[in-house]
């Protein structure tokens, strides 16, 4: 077989160019990396990279027994620094990495492609020849509807999956599922669960399973771990097919330091900054990108448009935007460099960020972009034109871990940490909220969430279903990670399955079956989702009753939806004949306790109707006499 390399061949236009130099193509996965066509009559494929600094750089692959010298590239004379040919019968699958000349002896000279769509299996790190098109989706439904799923307005509920680790073949030497096997098991699972959304951890290629996916060596190929691009396209299809939104966990902020990575490309700092003070973050030991040049925005933007046009993606959460946003993050003083007003803002990182979601929304108006970011920065979900950085959503992180904090205490002392449970109020509609109970907390010995719960083991369960039913009424979107809907155990460990022998035990399987029912009457009661995110969608009726645990408020829907009303008592001890205020006189039904003996408690204590008293209380005309089981939570309704 002949393989030629032709230099008459270019997908990039002159707009092309311009654009990529300004930093705002926003598709460049249709111009870099490795493309099949067809040139003069034979197949081949076009190679293009990136590498202005570069005094020259070939093609080695299968095709040519890894030779160095065989396909060298030529550099276009536009000054875009980009490197492209064609290689004649060079086909799908076949093997390649880009040798990369430059004057520096100690630059790792091979390089997998920046842009490449699949690869090698790790620890094997060269790119695959791949085209995306020819999958053919069977989710025209879920595209045309899906603004209704992704709304604000709408039910969000969240499945947080790490795919190497949800379920795994112990038969077959532990191994992973594959994208085809783990997309029929876990769609019945989610639809069992009634969670709306799935969220994965990082699935863009990444070199050491450890890092879970954070450490990112491809950005534009999902992980080979566990088979093809159309394979993950197939497991997407599924989720969509059956009602489910597929969210990404995204990693711009940081990159692997791996040698066949993007670290010291071309022989230069080209996609980090120079000065490790900016270009390498020293809590995960890894380059971080600079948001100031323009070629690496339009990278790093591509790479999200990619997922969102190709693979038919619903949402992105970015992953560590604190890390991006703060010069200063994790570092001491003397380790950064501030701007030249002394200030500690990373006004690129501002600017790209920015730029993301507007060239997202632009595209996209039915996606979601979510934020994770731990600092009080204002307007992370506020509108670009306003100042804002133009998120869809934000990570609630203080609520997690004030709640947390206020869950490990023995009910004793919980009188003296009340405001760990109200302080999220507070704000809770400064951003657009999503309420996590990520994997980050059930690592590092952290423990697992029902190993958090202090107690006997009754109790550590009980506290368990009372914080899951607190945060399905809790204003803002819900999110929680695998293994917590039926209080695992063990922290979580990526290397192996979930622990779901568990489930054998009664208490195991009520937690999971009140979660469920939990995200159900999520789903189906306007008045707990509609508002998540408006101020009108919530009203206390007594915030300050530490000495009895409890709080109690509204959800409200729209004014023809019965509102709910929810009481929550995180005391080691029952309250009978507890009197809350009401908004309005009637007829009240409970529609839910956590104490529910099919979720593993010993029943509720309140009669099937509960009839309103005409009498004040909490500056309400009307009230309401109920019991409130010990570590419970009890949603009631009007009839």
């Amino acid at each position: 077989m002949s393989y030629e390399i032709f230099y008459d061949v270019t997908l990039f236009g002159d707009l092309d160019i311009y654009l990529f130099k300004e930093g705002t193509h926003s598709e460049l996965y249709d111009k870099f990396g490795s493309h099949m066509f067809v040139r003069n009559g034979v197949k081949g494929t076009y190679f293009a990279l990136w590498a202005p600094n570069a005094k020259g750089v070939s093609v080695r692959g299968d095709f040519n027994s890894y030779n160095i010298d065989s396909h060298p590239l030529k550099k276009r004379d536009d000054g875009s620094g980009i490197w492209e040919g064609f290689i004649s019968n060079v086909g799908e699958g076949m093997t390649y990495k880009y040798h990369i000349k430059t004057k520096h002896k100690n630059a790792n000279p091979d390089k997998a492609d920046p842009y490449a769509f699949y690869g090698e299996v790790a620890p094997a790190s060269a790119s695959r020849v791949f085209e995306l098109e020819g999958y053919e989706w069977d989710d025209k439904k879920w595209m045309k509807n899906r603004h209704k799923n992704n709304s604000h307005k709408a039910p969000i509920s969240i499945y947080e999956v790490h795919l190497g680790s949800w379920r795994r073949k112990a038969d077959e030497d532990n191994r992973h599922l594959t994208y085809v096997e783990i997309a029929h098991e876990l769609v019945e699972y989610l639809k069992e669960m009634n969670f709306t959304h799935l969220e994965l951890l990082p699935i863009t290629e990444f070199p050491f399973e450890g890092s879970w996916g954070y450490q990112v060596s491809g950005y534009f190929a999902p992980t080979a771990r566990f088979g093809s691009p159309h394979q993950f396209m197939y497991l997407i299809d599924i989720m969509h097919q059956n009602g489910i939104g597929v969210i990404l966990d995204w990693v711009p902020s940081h990159f692997v330091t791996d040698g066949h990575g993007l670290i010291n490309f071309d022989g230069s700092c080209l996609y980090e900054h120079e000065d490790p003070r900016r270009g390498y973050h020293p809590q995960w030991k890894s380059a971080i990108f600079n948001y100031d040049r323009n070629e690496v925005r339009a990278f790093l933007v591509s790479s999200a448009m990619l997922w969102l046009e190709k693979y038919h993606i619903d949402g992105i959460r970015v992953d560590a935007v604190a890390s991006m946003l703060y010069l200063d993050y994790a570092r001491q003083e003397g380790e950064w460099i501030p701007n030249e007003d002394g200030s500690n803002v990373n006004r690129g990182a501002v600017k790209f960020l920015k730029q993301l979601n507007t060239t997202a929304y632009k595209k996209f108006n039915d996606i979601m972009m979510i934020a994770e970011e731990s600092t009080n920065y204002s307007m992370v979900t506020g509108m670009v034109d306003n100042g804002g950085l133009g998120f869809g959503y934000k990570w609630n992180m203080g609520w997690m871990h004030d709640i947390l904090k206020y869950t490990k205490e023995d009910p004793i002392n919980r009188q003296y940490h009340h405001q760990h449970l109200t302080f999220s109020f507070v704000y809770m509609f400064n951003e657009n909220y999503v309420l996590p109970l990520s994997h980050d907390e059930v690592v590092h010995m952290k423990g697992s969430l029902i190993n958090k719960m202090p107690g006997d083991n009754y109790k550590k369960f009980a506290n368990l279903r009372a914080l899951f039913s607190l945060m399905m009424a809790h204003p803002g979107k819900k999110l929680l990670f695998m293994g917590g809907e039926f209080a695992q155990f063990a922290e979580w460990n990526y290397e192996q399955s979930l622990d779901w022998h568990l489930l054998q035990y009664k208490e195991h399987t009520g937690v999971k079956e009140c979660v469920a029912t939990l995200n159900s009457l999520y789903r189906d009661l306007p008045s707990l989702h509609r508002n998540d995110v408006q101020k009108d969608g919530f009203l206390w009726i007594d915030e300050n009753d530490y000495e009895a645990n409890v709080i109690s408020f509204v959800r409200k829907g729209a004014r023809n939806q019965k509102p709910v009303i929810v009481v929550c008592n995180f005391a080691d001890k029952e309250h009978i004949g507890y009197k809350i205020g009401l908004p309005s006189r009637g007829i009240y039904k409970e529609i839910f306790s956590s104490n529910d003996k099919k979720f593993g408690g010993y029943g509720s204590k309140n009669p099937d109707t509960i009839k309103s008293k005409s009498k004040e209380y909490h500056g309400r005309k009307n009230m309401l006499e109920i019991n409130l089981p010990a570590l419970s939570v009890s949603y009631f309704q009007k009839i």
